[in-house]
């Protein structure tokens, strides 16, 4: 399960573009914590400590602690908006959460036992559809990764969700069908789509 986060904040008295811009010359970055049927907080954080957990590669699916007068307010990155030439982080959103809640988080999906797939082993290729799993979890259980053992799949299979174990307190959020996660194709069926993909640019030429 991914760790909780812990993110110190400082509550903004003023808000609009202007205080925004005077936050970030000082390092600082606007952010609004929202839901949980109470009023937005609006806050700012330290770009660089933000920065830093942004790296973690799990910041979205990671329960953060916000810290702000004295309090701390158990939150849900749900979206940050960067800088289009920079990367710099500009704005974020924080979705207030409480214990009996769940949340909708997307995570990444891992492959595992390639080795032991005889389809992979015979030089078919691992089709990725989804990298990614939308799924519903309670707060506190939020996996880091999905596992997929492929062990056994032959050159043709697919794996759809309900091929796979969700951990404990987590549910697809797709739930109107039986979603195909990953096929293992044989490599002559790239070719053939790779050669058809050329006919048809070179008819269109």
């Amino acid at each position: 399960m991914s760790d909780t986060l812990t993110l110190p904040a400082e509550a903004r008295e003023r808000v609009g573009k202007g205080a925004s811009r005077v936050l970030r010359r000082e390092g600082r970055v606007p952010a609004v914590v929202y839901g949980g049927k109470e009023e937005p907080l609006s806050i700012h954080v330290e770009q660089k400590e933000l920065v830093r957990q942004l790296g973690t590669g799990h910041f979205f699916n990671s329960i953060v602690d916000i810290e702000v007068n004295g309090a701390k307010v158990r939150t849900l990155p749900k979206d940050v908006a960067f800088h289009p030439v920079t990367d710099r982080p500009l704005h974020v959103d924080f979705l207030r959460i409480s214990a009996n809640s769940t949340v909708h988080v997307a995570v990444p999906v891992v492959f595992v036992n390639e080795a032991a797939s005889p389809g992979l082993k015979k030089g078919g290729v691992l089709n990725i559809v989804r990298h990614e799993l939308e799924l519903v979890c309670e707060p506190a259980r939020i996996p880091d990764e999905i596992e997929i053992d492929v062990t056994g799949l032959e050159v043709g299979a697919s794996i759809h969700i309900s091929h796979v174990a969700l951990p404990a307190g987590s549910t697809s959020a797709i739930t109107d069908r039986d979603f195909t996660i990953a096929t293992i194709i044989a490599p002559s069926a790239l070719k053939s789509e790779e050669g058809s993909t050329a006919e048809t640019a070179e008819e269109q030429e």
